[in-house]
């Protein structure tokens, strides 16, 4: 445990823990105190107390005295000079043309710095404008940009409540405000009405959330489906916060009756539907049944995930099916090395076999039309592949006698003037009459 001060230097600053230092100290009373500005002058707003240690930032700076009298007139001095220096400030802001609005000026106790805060949309280079200011003052300047929060705590004011603002009387951090807040309390969400003297959503927001919490939990929604003491059922019309009153809208036929129930009263049939008009989830049931049935909601829910995770499949397999597809076809358009040259040898073959001239039965003719043949299909014929058997032996037969293994375009045109020769003898000897044959 360690045994400390609370010292606030602002009217609802922060407060600040100090050492007492064995001095007889008691709320209220002004001390001079080492800060890390310097040498200030605070007052004490909490008595001397014990505190865990986990709680202090060590180390705890002493209180160096009591402040005199002299102490609260330099004090007072200081607070006039603040003024002049405000206004010097802001001449020479106007001077450099920067965009930046005043806000206060504030002299430390023992004078050694100056700080000065503003206000400004964005970053803003003052560097020539403190030197213009170190010029004049002779001391240390700092500047302090702040926001419009700050800025309003600092000046102080009248709220719309007509009491002095809050974050100017008592509020020594800012909490976190958000819309949801004046949502939960039945607020007019109007801007105006719900905004500061800073231009941000009020402070005062944040003090009565959690009892709005704690009331809004025990009532029902506007439009859920109730059932009333007297038995009847009926449509919530509007409810009361702070009384806990629910106003009920009865139907009996043609005629409506509307009647005010304390909340607790009140039983919830069914909730209101987002962005509905009817009442269709069953939240709670009459006292005597104990089964709760299970709300429609869950069971479309789960219909729709179901119907998704089948479309998802499906989807997953027409692609896997259609990337096949393209996969077969691209590869079915692929034609293989040599296949259009076969093509063609096998179509010049054809032509040889069905040429009219070869069927002629003179010898003489017969070996002019050959010789012909020869000059007009040579050129086809001289990239024709001849049968797998044939080519074995021919390559073989070529190669055998002229040693040109090594030499692919030799061999091959060794093999078509052999097969052309051999094609010329068949021709011939289809083409002699019998007589010649029996000589």
């Amino acid at each position: 445990m360690v045994k400390i001060i609370g010292v606030r230097f602002r009217n609802a600053g922060k407060v600040y823990y100090f050492d007492p230092a064995d001095m007889d100290l008691k709320r209220g009373d002004r001390v001079i105190v080492e800060t890390s500005r310097g040498v200030e002058c605070g007052k004490i707003v909490l008595s001397p107390r014990d505190i865990e240690d986990d709680k202090v930032v060590s180390p705890l700076r002493p209180v160096i005295r009591i402040a005199t009298e002299e102490d609260l007139e330099r004090e007072r001095v200081n607070i006039a000079k603040e003024k002049d220096a405000y206004r010097i400030c802001r001449q020479k802001i106007r001077d450099h043309n920067l965009d930046m609005k005043l806000v206060m000026a504030e002299y430390t106790f023992d004078n050694k710095k100056v700080l000065f805060y503003f206000t400004a949309d964005g970053r803003v280079d003052f560097r020539e404008l403190v030197k213009d200011l170190a010029s004049v003052f002779k001391t240390r300047i700092e500047l302090r940009q702040i926001g419009v929060r700050d800025e309003t705590k600092l000046l102080g004011g009248i709220g719309i409540c007509g009491r002095p603002l809050c974050c100017a009387s008592y509020l020594s951090d800012f909490a976190p405000v958000s819309i949801k807040m004046a949502k939960e309390q039945n607020l007019s969400l109007n801007p105006t009405k719900i905004s500061g003297v800073c231009g941000r959503l009020m402070c005062c927001l944040k003090n009565e959330e959690e009892t709005y919490e704690y009331l809004n939990k025990k009532l029902p929604g506007l439009g859920d489906l109730v059932e009333t003491p007297d038995g009847q059922s009926g449509e919530v019309q509007s409810v009361n916060v702070l009384r806990q009153k629910v106003r009920v809208l009865i139907e009996n036929g043609d005629d409506q009756e509307i009647a005010d129930y304390p909340a607790e009263d009140i039983v919830v049939i069914a909730k209101k539907k987002k962005g509905g008009k009817q009442p269709v989830k069953e939240v709670k049931e009459a006292p005597d049944q104990k089964e709760i049935q299970e709300p429609k909601e869950s069971k479309e829910q789960k219909e729709n995930q179901s119907t998704r995770e089948e479309r998802k499949t499906s989807d997953q397999k027409d692609r896997k099916e259609k990337k096949d597809q393209n996969e077969s076809r691209e590869g079915g358009q692929r034609r293989p090395e040599g296949e259009g040259r076969r093509r063609r040898n096998r179509g010049s073959r054809r032509r040889e076999n069905a040429d009219p001239e070869v069927q002629e039965t003179s010898g003489g003719e017969q070996k002019q039309d050959s010789s012909q043949k020869e000059g007009r299909g040579g050129s086809r014929r001289r990239d024709r592949r001849p049968h797998s058997g044939e080519s074995r032996m021919n390559q073989e037969n070529v190669t055998a006698e002229n040693g040109n293994e090594g030499n692919p375009e030799k061999s091959g045109r060794r093999r078509n003037r052999r097969n052309r020769r051999r094609n010329r003898s068949s021709a011939e000897q289809k083409g002699k009459p019998d007589t010649e044959q029996q000589s």
